[in-house]
């Protein structure tokens, strides 16, 4: 029996949504899924609170906008203003995701965006592991491990609830070495290809399941 291809929401920005959304374009799986659209930051926006998260540490007008550049290279319809409202309803209404997946957005999704997606609503956490949920839950986990002296991380994919990364467990990433002196940039920049291969297995495995059932 042939399948067609499952449609997929990201919402994501920095190098996390990067590596994620290029290989939901050009990854293994993109041969079973189609991105319908991407959320991704606008860190000048007020909503996203640019004194807070990734966007609070030094980078660059580029990595601002590397996710909604890739996506508009290829096709894909690109928003950037506040989900939880009624315009961004409307505009997940027409994309139609099966599933949904986050990869360092900074917005929090409420139950409506939550329960859209029939095959769920995702997202990575960095972490360590430890148990879950993590001692590192929250906005600005990799400046929490650095404080701790840890010396590795790893990726949490987890359903999306209306608390603050506490949704059920999916999968959990092998350890991620991390340099001694690596800042909160350098840490995401070095989790984020481990963590977009995770999310991937991770949607693979989804589909199978749901491919099975029906």
């Amino acid at each position: 029996m042939s399948f067609s291809k499952y449609k997929v929401a990201m919402f994501g920005s920095y190098y996390r949504g990067f590596y994620l959304l290029n290989e939901l374009l050009h990854g293994d799986i993109s041969d079973q899924v189609s991105v319908v659209g991407v959320a991704t930051d606008n860190p000048q926006a007020s909503n996203i609170a640019a004194d807070k998260r990734v966007w609070q540490y030094p980078h660059s007008a580029y990595e601002e906008g590397m996710v909604s550049d890739l996506a508009e290279e290829f096709n894909v319809e690109t928003f950037t203003g506040t989900v939880n409202a009624q315009p961004f309803y409307d505009i997940i209404e027409q994309w139609k995701p099966d599933i949904c997946v986050m990869a360092t957005f900074g917005q929090r999704i409420k139950a409506r965006l939550i329960n859209t997606p029939p095959l769920g609503f995702y997202n990575m956490h960095p972490c360590i592991d430890d148990s879950w949920p993590s001692e590192y839950v929250g906005g600005n986990p990799f400046q929490a491990l650095m404080r701790d002296g840890k010396r590795y991380c790893t990726i949490a994919f987890h359903a999306v609830d209306e608390s603050f990364d506490t949704g059920p467990l999916i999968e959990m990433s092998k350890k991620i070495a991390l340099p001694k002196e690596a800042s909160v940039t350098d840490m995401h920049k070095i989790s984020s290809f481990a963590a977009a291969q995770l999310a991937s297995g991770a949607v693979k495995k989804i589909i199978a399941r749901h491919q099975a059932a029906t």
